[in-house]
């Protein structure tokens, strides 16, 4: 995916869902925690140095698994190379849990599981489509496909 430098800069001075110093350890062999100022902004981690104002990198949160590694650790794999890992050190287990939580909600594969339940248990109670008022009842993204199940389990694969 490619991405205009600027704009990636911009975006990581949006108001954030999260932001934390957290301990960073990146997914090369041999590479140490490093405190890093890390920002949640829609669905991109941001991190970055602690005394900087651009961000060092960015992770955008498609594709990953976020899973806990133990009470004050949690990572971050991406489906596509699951030796690409990063690890995140918190300061408290409460912390870690709220990180997690937050990340896989970020995902836009979240959000549109989230949106086809929800229009589902409305159109079940109403017998109307919440989305046909916006003229966007038919697209494909947003319709219900075979097998899709809303569950803590799916949503921590994101």
């Amino acid at each position: 995916m490619r991405f205009n430098e600027k704009e990636m800069v911009h975006l990581s001075r949006q108001p954030s869902e999260m932001v934390a110093e957290l301990g960073m350890r990146g997914p090369k062999k041999g590479d140490v925690v490093k405190r890093r100022l890390v920002k949640l902004v829609v669905n991109f981690l941001f991190y970055f140095k602690t005394d900087e104002e651009e961000p060092v990198g960015a992770l955008l949160l498609e594709q990953c698994r976020v899973e806990k590694e133990d009470n004050l650790t949690f990572s971050v794999a991406f489906l596509e190379d699951a030796e690409r890992k990063y690890l995140f050190e918190c300061d408290s287990e409460e912390q870690c849990e709220k990180w997690i939580d937050s990340i896989i909600k970020a995902s836009y594969e979240f959000m549109r599981r989230n949106l086809i339940f929800y229009r589902t248990e409305i159109h079940r109670l109403t017998g109307k489509d919440p989305l046909e008022q916006y003229g966007i009842s038919d697209e494909a993204r947003f319709q219900v496909t075979n097998g899709l199940q809303h569950s803590s389990r799916d949503a921590s694969s994101m």
